[in-house]
């Protein structure tokens, strides 16, 4: 951010709003290539706004990770998971991949933590 004496200047809120939309875009990514998750959205099984649920989901699972002072559980997360897809999709998922995805974005999660994004 430059000032008005021409210096940059990076606030932490900066850092921190720039690192969430690097949060959520990985967020998204990582949700886009679940296949349970794709197969509910194409077949608007959430609705005709099943696209609007996918995009509410991630921006969920963002707070959820930005929220919390507890440590975070990944069978929280996965639970999550689990009733977003129940109550917005109306989608029971028995494959493992609930467990596979909260894996993958707690790793994620954590190597945003780590600075490694």
């Amino acid at each position: 951010m430059e000032t008005a004496n021409g210096t940059n200047r990076v606030t932490r809120q900066n850092v921190k709003t720039e690192t969430d939309s690097r949060l959520k875009e990985g967020i998204t990514l990582h949700l886009s290539r679940w296949n349970g998750l794709q197969m509910a959205v194409q077949n608007q099984w959430g609705g005709h706004d099943s696209i609007q649920k996918f995009h509410q989901l991630a921006a969920d699972i963002l707070s959820w990770f930005s929220q919390s002072n507890a440590p975070l559980d990944v069978e929280d997360l996965e639970t999550l998971l689990h009733e977003r897809m129940l109550l917005s999709f109306n989608t029971e998922i028995e494959d493992g991949s609930i467990e596979e995805v909260a894996e993958q974005l707690m790793i994620l999660h954590e190597d945003y933590l780590l600075g490694n994004h």
